[in-house]
C-alpha cells in the first residue's frame, strides 16, 4: 500500500500521515481522557508516547486516537511547516 501525503512527525521515529489529521489536542482536560479511554475500549488508540508522558493527543479522519510524548504545540507547528513547505511546491 502506497503513503499518498506528507507524514508529520510525532516524535520518537514515529509519524502520521498529516492529511489524516483532523486535531491535536492537550490531553489534561476531561474530555480528552474520557476520549482517549473510549479510544482504548473500542482498540482505537495508538501508543506513540513510547513509554514517556503523554503531552498530546492527535485525532485521525479514521478516527483513531494517538498518543504522543511531542506538546500539542510543537505538533501543530511542525504541521503548519510541513503545510507551508508544500504550499510552496505547488507554485
Amino acid at each position: 500500500m502506497a503513503v499518498s501525503g506528507k507524514l508529520l512527525n510525532i516524535g520518537f521515529g514515529n509519524y502520521v500521515v498529516a492529511d489524516r489529521v483532523i486535531a491535536i489536542v492537550n490531553p489534561n482536560s476531561a474530555p480528552m481522557k474520557r476520549l482517549k479511554e473510549e479510544a482504548k475500549d473500542t482498540k482505537r488508540l495508538v501508543d506513540a508516547t513510547q513509554g514517556r508522558k503523554t503531552r498530546s493527543i492527535i485525532i485521525t479522519d479514521s478516527n483513531h486516537v494517538i498518543l504522543s510524548a511531542i506538546q500539542a504545540e510543537t505538533i501543530a507547528q511542525r504541521f503548519a511547516t510541513d503545510t507551508f513547505k508544500l504550499k510552496e511546491e505547488e507554485e
